[in-house]
Order: C-alpha cells, then structure tokens, then sequence
C-alpha cells in the first residue's frame, strides 16, 4: 500500500497528545511534515522498485537485465540487403545514396547485379527501392538502382516481444538441437521473422524449417540461402558445419502465399466514390494480412474471417457500409494452409 504525504503525516499527528498543539504552523506540525514528505517520497520510491521487479510490469531498461539473467538479450535492429541493377560492373564497396540513406556494394550476383546493405539499420532501409546516386564518380556509370529486397531489415525488438520471449522462456527449454533450439537460434539471424520447425520430417535426423521474413512476406531465394547456410551448408548436409548439430541433415524452405481474392458491396458518404475509398480499403486489407502473418510462427493455421475483414473496411474514410462479402468466389472464411500467408489479390467492389 502506497501512502500519501497527507496520509503519513495525520498518522504521524495522531501519535502525539491532544492536549498539544498540532495545527498547521505549529512546532509539532513544522516539525513533522519535512519527514512526512520524504517518507511519502520513499513509498514512491518503494512503488517504482516493486513495478521493475517483476518482469510483467518492469520497463525496458529494467526487463534487459531481468531477461539477461536467462540469456536472453533484444535481437537487434539488422541492416537491409537490397538486389541493385547497374549498366556496368561497379566496384565492390562503392557507396551509394538515396534521399537520407547509404548503400554500399558488397557482392557480385551476376553480370550488372549487385547486393548493396543499407548503412542504417532498421525497416527504414526497406523503403528506398527506386533510382540511386554514386557517392563517388564511378567512370561509365550511367544508371543505378534498387530493384529488390533481397533480406529485409527488422527494427530492434519490441520491449513487449522481448517479455513474451522471456515468459516463454520458462515453458520451452532451448537444447541440444531441440524445436525450441532451433526456433532460437534460426529467429536471431537477420531478415527472420518467424520459423516453423518439422523434425523427422523425411526420416530420422532430418528437420525441415520454414520461415518468413523480418517484413512477415514470403522470404527471397537470397534469404532462404543464407539461413540453409548458416544453419547446414547444403554441400556438408548432417556434419555439425554450421548451427545444427552434428547428424541433423537441415533443409530450410520459404512460407508461400495463398492469393485472396476480396469482393463485397459497399455504400459511400455522400462524395465519395469507389475511387476515393480503394486506396484505403485495399491498405486497410493488407494491415490486416500483415498482422495475421506476423502470427504465422505461433499458429498452426491462419484462418482469414469475412466478420474481421469487414470491421476493417468499415473503419476506412468514406465507407458507411458493407455486404455480400466474397473471398475467393465464396461467402466463407479461409484457412490458410500452415506453410502459407494471405497476400491480397483482386480487391473488387460490386
């Protein structure tokens, strides 16, 4: 219980005699109420401690050092790897940069395709697709550009994933090659933003992972590559070369998307036309895939519902109503099959 400067300082009154003199601007009273406000301060003080305590109430500063006690640290914000088409073969390193941002060459694709890695870290690096300029004249460079998001960048973990990760920590004990092991391990590598894992899936000491990106899309071939890499080399399957242990032949694979198709009848505030309101229902639809996508780990299907799509339509500007809501043809929710997301297809109003 957390006392007042008030309430501190009647309790402190009510201990001394009434036959003294106890009233405000007294000698009793002046004397009590310095030591009454700094007790009041400490009870504050006692409030802060107890809230940071605990990991379910502790701020960030505070729950990094309680997750640090089981090893666990916030994933740091990773650095975008972005495909860029030249018009010649640039020099590896050169520097490139777009509005506020810098890119840098750092490995030959092939013939005038290069990976460049954002010098920023964070998702801000998955915005600058489009047209890039040298940092330094580059002899026969006449076009330059960013074409693809080939590992998208994540931004620091959130202090509340952060806290879920720690409460997990205690149902699931990462060990020895273990789902939870692998489901640690392959969600700290950059552009990862979710895995599934499948042990014994073709055979014993066989594990197949499937992940979706930081973005929660169907990861590139780029990506997907580097995790078979960094968790068993494909030329040295089973021999504990990379992150899986020794005997466990790993074969990591992408989500992949399911294409739904939306159409329903809507009725507009007066002004506005289907024109003026498809912007936002169709941004409004992917905010819902996105979300729904960023559960994909942790669910064993992603069901999309006609009721959460139109509750999200309705709350776009201009729309007043909605019916006959369609997806795919059908008047029926859709489950998504367990290695696939939702992306939105045609989006139609009739």
């Amino acid at each position: 219980m957390i006392l007042s400067f008030e309430e501190i300082l009647q309790r402190m009154l009510n201990r001394i005699p009434n036959t003294f003199d106890k009233r405000q601007g007294s000698i009793i009273y002046d004397s009590l109420a310095p030591a009454a406000f700094e007790l009041a301060q400490m009870y504050i003080a006692y409030e802060g401690i107890m809230l940071e305590t605990f990991a379910d109430t502790a701020s960030r500063e505070y729950l990094i050092k309680r997750a640090a006690e089981r090893g666990i640290t916030p994933y740091p914000a990773t650095k975008a790897i972005l495909k860029g088409i030249f018009n010649i073969n640039v020099p590896i390193g050169s520097r490139f940069f777009k509005d506020t941002l810098y890119f840098t060459v750092t490995e030959k694709i092939s013939d005038y395709n290069f990976k460049l890695e954002c010098e920023t870290a964070g998702t801000i690096g998955n915005t600058m697709l489009g047209n890039i300029i040298p940092v330094e004249y580059i002899t026969g460079l006449n076009s330059a550009e960013l074409t693809e998001i080939l590992i998208p960048a994540s931004d620091e973990e959130t202090t509340e994933d952060l806290r879920y990760r720690y409460f997990n920590s205690f149902d699931s004990i990462a060990y020895g090659g273990n789902v939870a092991d692998y489901k640690t391990k392959v969600n700290i590598l950059p552009g990862v933003g979710g895995v599934k894992v499948y042990p014994t899936w073709n055979g014993g000491g066989t594990v197949k992972l499937v992940i979706i990106n930081s973005a929660f899309e169907v990861p590139s071939s780029t990506l997907i590559d580097e995790v078979q890499n960094t968790i068993d080399p494909v030329s040295n399957q089973g021999q504990g070369l990379g992150i899986a242990p020794i005997g466990h032949t790993v074969t990591v694979e992408g989500v992949t998307a399911e294409t739904l198709n939306i159409q329903f009848t809507l009725t507009f505030a007066t002004g506005w036309t289907w024109l003026d309101v498809k912007p936002y229902v169709e941004g409004a639809i992917d905010n819902l895939f996105l979300n729904l996508n960023a559960t994909w780990q942790n669910e064993t299907n992603i069901i999309v519902r006609i009721s959460a799509i139109e509750q999200t339509i309705l709350a776009c500007p201009g729309v007043i109503d909605i019916t006959n809501t369609l997806i795919n043809n059908d008047a029926l929710n859709v489950e998504i099959d367990t290695n696939k997301i939702p992306v939105r297809g045609v989006v139609l109003n009739v």
